[in-house]
């Protein structure tokens, strides 16, 4: 006969508000939801006839041969291996969302498949706990003679949920895809937009504990991507859910992620805090890329005649120790210096510095309008000017320049929208805590503090 529990002393708390049950729950939210362990998967191409071991495969290979024989090719295939990932390892813990960059063929959607057992490694492990649930590719899951009404239940069924669950939360998972209108309609009719806001919209209630994403929010409208963003951060820290994210949109990585891993070949290559590896990812893609510009031959002639005239002849970015450059620190002095020809007797010109990010929003701009020191108006001839900032407010990602010239009021001479890409790719030590508190910002400005005893 088992004992009656013993009396709870009414002093003490109840277990889920104990230090132990504090810790227990610290624990499992260190706990590794995902471990991959030394994960590589090997394709192979052409045919290897040593390798063929089933009915079909030597069918295949039968068919192969006698086509060869057919058409006189006697040579035979020589087997290639392709490794799409090799030795990649790294943990991700309960409630982290992980982002996941490189160039196109550098792993990451190999990488997903396994994760969600849609193919199988060929060494290694990768153990994943809990409820997966996956969105890797725009209508998996659909059937495109369904309507969307039919397909939100047989998505819901391929992605785990019973029909119970399903129809719970049909009616949030309706609102979310914005596609009520054209519910009972059939997929086959639906753009690839409403295709991916309807699959996510089912996969971002399937209340997964792991969920991957793999680049589908590219083809919704940014109203969508912002709503997709949004429901992921609260996946993530309101109910704890674990998140791999591949993108290639920094903004929403460096955004969303607290950890981003960097693969290349097939191999990870960095991993840590989102800028700083974003950073690192963008300055080895700008390498080969010289920042700077040249005009053509013909933009070097002298300007002639009476139409007012300005002509960029060469541009460059210049680092804190006045040498070009095509790389910047964060919060070290830069300058864009511009040769221009001019045409003699003309008014008054003014130049201006525009800079914008990647996804091409302007940051600031700069111009010399009220500058004493510019070039007087019957300069004429070549004229170097130099825009000079004294500290690089700009956090680490891609930039690119944009300059101009113009005549008073208003009538542009020249302007080259894509004069110059630079990258801003480091941290120096002297600034790296002011750097912690504006990483997720756009630009860090300069500010000054005051203080005085209040009454």
């Amino acid at each position: 006969m088992t004992p009656p529990p013993e009396p709870r002393n009414p002093g003490t708390p109840e277990p889920r508000n104990s230090a132990d049950a504090w810790e227990a729950k610290q624990r499992d939210m260190s706990q590794a939801v995902i471990e991959i362990d030394g994960i590589g998967k090997r394709y192979r191409l052409g045919v290897c006839h040593a390798m063929h071991k089933g009915l079909g495969d030597r069918l295949r290979s039968a068919v192969r041969r006698t086509g060869r024989r057919l058409v006189g090719k006697q040579a035979a295939y020589q087997r290639e291996d392709v490794w799409a990932l090799r030795d990649v390892a790294f943990d991700v813990k309960r409630g982290e969302v992980v982002g996941l960059i490189g160039r196109n063929g550098a792993g990451k959607s190999t990488l997903l498949k396994i994760l969600s057992r849609i193919t199988e490694p060929t060494c290694g492990e990768a153990v994943v706990r809990g409820r997966m649930g996956s969105l890797l590719e725009v209508g998996t899951g659909f059937h495109p003679e369904l309507t969307g009404r039919e397909n939100i239940y047989l998505n819901g069924a391929v992605l785990g949920m019973n029909r119970r669950e399903i129809r719970d939360r049909f009616d949030a998972i309706v609102a979310f895809s914005g596609v009520s209108d054209f519910l009972d309609t059939p997929v086959k009719r639906y753009s690839s937009g409403m295709t991916v806001r309807l699959a996510f919209a089912v996969a971002a209630h399937l209340d997964p504990e792991v969920l991957t994403i793999d680049e589908v929010l590219a083809v919704g409208d940014a109203a969508f991507q912002r709503r997709c963003l949004g429901k992921m951060r609260e996946l993530a820290g309101q109910e704890g859910r674990t998140i791999l994210f591949v993108s290639h949109n920094m903004d929403a990585v460096a955004t969303l992620c607290d950890r981003v891993v960097h693969m290349r070949g097939g191999r990870m290559i960095d991993i840590g805090k989102p800028q700083p590896v974003i950073a690192r990812y963008l300055a080895h893609q700008g390498q080969g890329t010289t920042a700077e510009y040249r005009a053509a031959p013909d933009a070097t002639t002298e300007l002639q005649g009476d139409v007012p005239g300005a002509r960029l002849v060469q541009a460059g970015l210049i680092d804190a120790h006045g040498g070009p450059t095509q790389t910047l620190r964060f919060g070290e002095p830069f300058a864009v210096r511009m040769n221009w020809r001019l045409r003699a007797n003309q008014p008054d010109v003014s130049f201006t510095v525009r800079l914008f990010d990647q996804s091409g929003r302007l940051l600031f701009a700069a111009d010399n309008t009220a500058d004493p020191h510019k070039p007087a108006p019957d300069v004429a001839g070549g004229v170097q000017v130099a825009c000079h900032f004294p500290y690089n407010v700009l956090v680490p990602g891609e930039y690119r320049v944009e300059v101009s010239a113009w005549l008073h009021p208003g009538i542009r001479l020249e302007q080259i929208d894509e004069c110059l890409r630079f990258v801003v790719h480091d941290v120096p030590f002297q600034t790296d805590r002011r750097f912690a508190a504006v990483a997720s910002t756009l630009v860090s400005v300069d500010s000054q503090w005051r203080y005085r005893s209040a009454a």
